[in-house]
């Protein structure tokens, strides 16, 4: 099992989300997380005048994609996700996979692979 973590530009949402609905969907819709984050990378902020100085901000609005995978997915995942968020600019963000030891439903107690 494998924990995918997206940061993609605000506006790629839509076509990554159709990226992955293509190749994760099964008889029910796929299970991810969305959160808006800011941060920094080779992506420059864009600036701002305010009261007559230029300002630069250091943090840039984007978003955190999150989903739990057994490991036939992963790879499926990464290249929809690619596919989705790619520009081919700069900022168009990262994909981080982690091992995760263990998914728990708590509706039902269920663990493991089944319970993602």
């Amino acid at each position: 099992m494998k924990l995918l973590i997206a940061i993609i530009r605000p506006g790629q949402l839509e076509q990554v989300q159709n990226e992955l609905k293509d190749v994760l969907d099964e008889q029910d819709n796929f299970r991810l997380t969305i959160e808006q984050v800011e941060g920094h990378g080779r992506q420059e902020g864009r600036s701002e005048v305010y009261r007559g100085r230029r300002i630069v901000p250091h943090l840039v609005e984007k978003i955190k994609v999150t989903i739990a995978l057994n490991d036939d997915y992963v790879e499926p995942a990464i290249d929809a996700i690619v596919r989705g968020a790619r520009t081919g600019k700069v900022g168009d963000g990262k994909i981080l996979v982690l091992p995760m030891e263990d998914c728990i439903r708590i509706r039902t107690g269920e663990r493991g692979p089944g319970a993602i």
